[in-house]
């Protein structure tokens, strides 16, 4: 099928299971869902103790350029048959898929990270709108994360890139590295924290894992200046 896909995936685990970010890694291998590009992010939701979660409740978001389906049926039933293969009792996962996402559901998902928002809602915005969203397990509650996650990664101003789609896992980037390594790299741009300028020179030191940040619907590394003695002129500060 041609064109981009927004999915988003939230509530997949208990403590002591592998987290939703790896599902979302494996989602990627199965056929029907490898994209010519690929990008899997992590946005922070509402974290209080009035919202069940796992950990920080975070919920993730896959956007699939041109995914090997034939349909967005087929789509949606791999991704399922996936989700289900993970499922571990205890967790309440939900599923969102869609090719479009309108204005109110990026709203939405902003709204999940300051609010405490009711399942049918999400459900009753989903369906306004015509958007696949199906709770796969217990309480389904990870529907909100779910339309949230879409919405965020279609506003283009949120998320920390966890994965490109020709990225290994475990990665083994990390480190001082050189502009060209991090464009090869699948990072669009690097700015600095505090004010945007745009970085072009100078070693950066990426720490243990790459987490660019997802802005302006482009993978940009945020950096700071990096202290003296470790071989770098910047920092990459994960957001």
């Amino acid at each position: 099928m041609r064109g981009l896909v927004y999915v988003g995936i939230d509530d997949t685990d208990i403590t002591g299971s592998p987290g939703t970010n790896q599902l979302a890694r494996a989602l990627l291998k199965r056929p029907a869902v490898q994209a010519r590009r690929a990008v899997v992010l992590r946005h922070q939701l509402l974290f209080d103790p009035r919202v069940p979660y796992t950990s920080k409740n975070g919920s993730a978001s896959l956007i699939l350029a041109d995914p090997a389906a034939e349909s967005t049926d087929v789509l949606v039933a791999e991704l399922c048959a996936g989700m289900r293969e993970w499922f571990v009792a205890g967790s309440d996962p939900g599923l969102c898929v869609t090719l479009r996402v309108p204005a109110e559901i990026t709203a939405f998902g902003r709204s999940c990270q300051h609010d405490v928002v009711q399942q049918s809602t999400a459900r009753a915005l989903a369906a306004r709108h015509g958007i696949h969203l199906e709770g796969l397990g217990g309480t389904e509650q990870g529907v909100i994360g779910a339309l949230a996650a879409v919405g965020l990664a279609a506003g283009g101003q949120d998320g920390r890139v966890v994965h490109l789609q020709d990225w290994t896992w475990p990665d083994p980037f990390a480190g001082v590295r050189s502009i060209a390594q991090l464009e090869a790299r699948g990072v669009d741009g690097i700015e600095r924290l505090d004010g945007g300028a745009v970085i072009t020179t100078g070693l950066v030191d990426v720490g243990k894992h790459l987490r660019p940040a997802w802005r302006g619907g482009r993978v940009v590394l945020l950096v700071e200046p990096a202290p003296p003695g470790g071989g770098a002129i910047w920092r990459a500060i994960k957001v």
